[in-house]
């Protein structure tokens, strides 16, 4: 392993301010006192501080060519300077381990299933389904066959900058988790190399995989809920009010309709200079049948452009007890999967939109970014910029942005040429398939195929290794066998006679994009070089998973956006309920071809939004995209605030940008609230709280009385229209209603009730309040007598048989849940008070003792904003009003003056525990701030407080 030594002029980063000292002398008390709890132990400030990086002076690394520089402003943002590729991708790897290494070492023990080597037993459950899975087996496939070799030469470079590092550290000289952890096992780091990099593309395709959840949720609904039922909670979506993305660029601009031969793709450059004419090609016919969809035996046909085939559940009815308690067992196995990026949700998305240099004040575009992710302790994202002293052959990088520790190159950001941001498309990239088994084989056509199968070994820290058995089929690794509910449920479920015999029962196998080896690390450099439209969409061509919306601006004035990734085609089946595995016509019969993915170049109207609605109108597009998009609540209310700005020759700016990314208005109460003050309230008390929303605004503002309200209010209606009709296991875990039992076909009597508590946990469960709900509503609305509006009567509630009454309810129950949260005087009650950050280390911050969990988590922030707002500061309205996902970073690029671009991430550059960087950006994120974003060389020369130099 290479060695490195400190030379001279060495500093560690942080000023000895009194404060910090002061709290850090805290801990060591609070440590002290808890000595005798396990974990216990005497921790000095030199324990806490021993990991701090150094980040000035000059520090000798053996392998690299040249001297490298790296300097740091005032946030501890590195850019780092090198004379070629392999010195500047070596010396990244080493500045993130300096920075992040612990969280880079959970990264890839969860990516391949060996969290338990770490964490001992407690995570065996999560490594056998994470080994299930294989996504390390997958990336080191990549890694061997696909990846091209100037890419792996990086990943080398990437690796050899990490080892460096550890070289001759104990854990308590990498971070003072290793520290802790030392207490209770002897687990020690060990090498990086380049597939522990190319692996964390998994994890992240995990997170934002699509429809897999929907796909659960509709089956589960089956206990409780009739087709007609479940459709009402899935509307199609508004194309009409919320528009797609892609408008004009696949689009013949005559006739609105697809252009399978890409004559009329991209209608030319209307702003800016060098704008040239969109070509592409594409394929499909545009037609097809399909059996209608939801359960039951998919009787019924239908016809229309992009029609797909589809059917119930295993090729016929099945019983919804069998399938309930199998769909609920797999829910509750994928729950044990670490939600790295967020809950897999209607809700999560991200918001990029770019405008053209025609509505600029700078006459050129303005790019704007803010990806919706789980918060955490550091932050997901790491920024940083990557710069060649001399760009050429040798030395092919000047790009600056964000990306993930333990990954070389920037993910999001921009180079001299062009800046792009990304949001989750939402493609329909998984299938589940009812595998029929037979013997040591499962059954396929009409032959019976022998499983492929591996054998894993968990190491356990502290314990014994457990061994495990990984079977697949053609269709995908049998995720069931990690679930004993599911081999039980297996052998009694109940099908129909269309259906195989049962046998030993059925099993449940995941077909995934991610599974297949793929070459989006070549992507990531493919971008970072690219210098114009034409090679930014060759580059995106490789970013196979996960399938992202990728937007576009360059220095030229062109903006444009592509539609990446590894889209399945399908025989039988929609994908939006599990499919029959032994019947080889619901099989994936290929992918969406790269040059018929949906794109736009220079559209007329001057700007492009993308925030997770349609990529296009999929009535008007030949190939299956989803059926799950997000529903546009936030796409239109970015669509709307450029409209305003823009009209009557209006232009923007970056400040405006800034504000939008802010904007923290609600849709839905739009919709509501109008309604809400016309019920009449006698209570006083009630109506002291009602009175809250006249003359409201609709910002959810975190000092806004009236946005707790109203917000409660819109939990309590969801909860009573619909949360309170849903099965068990979509509602939250240990909320208990009387319910009707599932099979129960007599008249409503209160002694055929039984007791049923939810099952999910808090931040998935339903109805999670999202702009699916919005659409859910907004169909409703005006049938004041739909059955969705009639709630059963309680010890204390009447019986609510029509809107008005549901709604004077809700208004009621809204009042005395606030009052218990926040006190009796309307006054005092404030959004941010309900609606609170709290960053927590992803690991000994949610598990570890408490003592531990002082040290390293940080908060609570009362924010404002919301559910399916701009500012996306989401919250699932089934659990309760706590932030659950956040804008992870937020940036605007100035394609005029990059030097006067703007940035922001959630914490800050150091994943160090009371390291000044630690979560130094925080609080001017949660205020809407961005800090400077230097690129030019003067420009990052002048912003530098600290330059480390490493050399040979």
């Amino acid at each position: 392993m290479p060695s490195n030594t400190t030379a001279s002029s060495g500093h560690k980063s942080g000023k000895k301010k009194k404060g910090r000292r002061a709290r850090l002398v805290v801990i060591v008390l609070v440590l002290a006192i808890v000595g005798g709890i396990g974990f216990g132990a005497y921790w000095s400030v030199s324990t806490v501080r021993a990991s701090f990086p150094q980040t000035k002076g000059s520090i000798k690394l053996d392998g690299l060519a040249g001297n490298v520089d790296v300097k740091r402003d005032g946030n501890g943002i590195p850019q780092i300077y090198a004379e070629s590729d392999a010195d500047l991708f070596m010396a990244q790897g080493y500045v993130q381990a300096q920075d992040r290494f612990w969280e880079m070492d959970v990264r890839r023990h969860m990516t391949s299933g060996r969290l338990s080597e770490m964490f001992g037993k407690s995570q065996v459950k999560t490594d056998e389904f994470l080994r299930t899975l294989g996504w390390h087996r997958v990336a080191k496939k990549e890694y061997d066959s696909k990846l091209s070799p100037e890419t792996k030469k990086y990943l080398q470079a990437y690796a050899k900058g990490v080892n460096a590092y550890l070289d001759g550290k104990d854990g308590k000289d990498i971070s003072v988790e290793y520290a802790a952890l030392g207490f209770k096992n002897d687990y020690k780091p060990q090498e990086w190399s380049p597939v522990d990099s190319v692996a964390w593309l998994k994890a992240m395709a995990w997170d934002l995989r699509g429809n897999m959840q929907d796909e659960i949720d509709r089956s589960l609904m089956t206990s409780r809920l009739g087709p007609s039922q479940i459709k009402d909670l899935y509307p199609e979506y508004p194309y009409k009010r919320n528009k797609p993305i892609v408008r004009e660029g696949a689009y013949s601009s005559a006739t609105e309709e697809y252009d399978p031969k890409g004559t009329s793709s991209g209608t030319g450059a209307q702003t800016g200079a060098g704008g040239t004419a969109g070509t592409g090609t594409g394929t499909g016919t545009g037609t097809g049948t399909g059996a209608g969809t939801g359960t039951g035996t998919g009787t019924g046909t239908g016809t229309g452009t992009g029609g797909t085939a589809g059917t119930g559940i295993a090729g016929g009815t099945q019983s919804t007890e069998g399938m309930t308690s199998q769909l609920s067992g797999l829910s509750g196995a994928l729950d044990e999967v670490p939600s790295i990026l967020g809950p897999n949700g209607n809700g999560i998305g991200s918001n990029s939109w770019v405008v053209s240099g025609e509505h600029t004040i700078t006459g050129k575009p303005l790019l704007a970014n803010d990806p919706h992710l789980a918060p955490q302790l550091p932050s997901v994202w790491y920024q940083m910029g990557l710069h060649c002293r001399s760009v050429s052959e040798k030395c092919q990088y000047d790009v600056s942005g964000y990306t993930f520790s333990g990954m070389p190159g920037v993910v999001i950001g921009h180079n001299k040429d062009i800046a792009w941001g990304m949001t989750n498309l939402g493609a329909d990239v998984t299938d589940l398939y009812l595998e029929k088994f037979t013997g040591d084989g499962y059954l396929s056509g009409d032959k019976v195929v022998p499983f492929t199968s591996r054998e894993e070994t968990i190491k356990v820290a502290g314990g014994n290794s457990k061994k495990i058995t990984v079977r697949e089929t053609d269709n995908g690794p049998l995720i069931s066998d990690r679930d004993d509910e599911l081999v039980k449920v297996g052998k009694k479920a109940h099908v129909d006679t269309a259906a195989p015999d049962r046998g030993d029962g059925y099993g449940v196998a995941l077909r995934w994009t991610a599974l297949s080896p793929g070459k989006s690390m070549d992507a990531v450099f493919d971008l970072n070089r690219a210098k114009n439209f034409k090679q930014f969409r060759k580059a995106a061509g490789s970013f196979e998973v996960p399938s992202q919306n990728l937007i576009y601006a360059d220095t030229k004035g062109n903006i444009g956006y592509q539609a990446p990734g590894k889209i399945p085609t399908r025989g039988k089946g929609d994908g939006s309920l599990p499919a029959p595995g032994w019947d080889p016509d619901y099989r994936w019969t290929g992918y969406i071809p790269q040059d018929a993915l949906p794109y736009e170049y220079n559209p007329k109207r001057g700007y492009i939004v993308t925030a997770n609605q349609a990529v296009v109108d999929q009535a008007k597009y030949p190939y299956k995209l989803t059926s799950d998009w997000g529903y546009g609540a936030r796409s239109q209310r970015i669509d709307d605030l450029i409209q305003s700005k823009i009209k009557n020759g209006g232009k923007i700016s970056t400040e405006d940008m800034r504000l939008m990314q802010m904007d923290n208005s609600s849709e839905i109460a739009k919709l509501l609230v109008p309604k809400l003050l016309k019920i009449d309230i006698k209570d006083k008390y009630v109506r002291e709280a009602q009175k809250l929303l006249e003359g409201w605004d609709y910002t959810q503002d975190a000092d806004s009385a009236a946005a707790a309200y109203f917000n409660s209010v819109w939990r309590n209606i969801l909860k009573l229209a619909f949360g309170n009709k849903l099965p068990k296991e979509l509602r939250v875990k240990g909320q208990c209603l009387n319910v009707e039992p599932a099979d129960n076909t007599g008249p409503a009597d209160e002694g055929t009730k039984v007791r049923e508590c939810g099952e999910r946990e808090a931040d998935l469960a339903q109805p999670d309040g999202g702009d699916r709900y919005y659409e859910v509503v907004r169909k409703i609305i005006d049938d004041e007598t739909n059955a969705w509006w009639k709630a059963p009567a309680t010890r204390t509630d009447k019986e609510t048989k029509n809107r008005d009454q549901l709604f004077k309810r809700a208004l009621e129950d809204a009042r005395w849940d606030l009052t218990a949260k926040l006190g009796k005087d309307v006054d005092t009650w404030s959004w941010g008070r309900l609606h609170r950050l709290t960053l927590k280390n992803q690991t000994l911050g949610t598990d570890g003792p408490g003592w531990v969990q002082f040290v390293l988590n940080r908060g609570p922030w009362n924010l404002g904003g919301g559910e399916a707002a701009v500012n996306a500061t989401g919250w699932n309205a089934a659990g309760g009003y706590g932030v659950v996902w956040v804008p992870s970073m937020r940036m605007v690029v100035n394609l005029k003056d990059l030097d006067k671009s703007k940035w922001i991430n959630l914490t800050g550059a150091s994943g160090h525990a009371y390291n000044d960087h630690y979560t130094d950006q925080t609080d001017k994120w949660a205020k809407g701030e961005l800090l400077p974003w230097s690129y030019t060389d003067k420009a990052v020369e002048d912003s530098t407080s600290d330059k480390l130099v490493l050399r040979p």
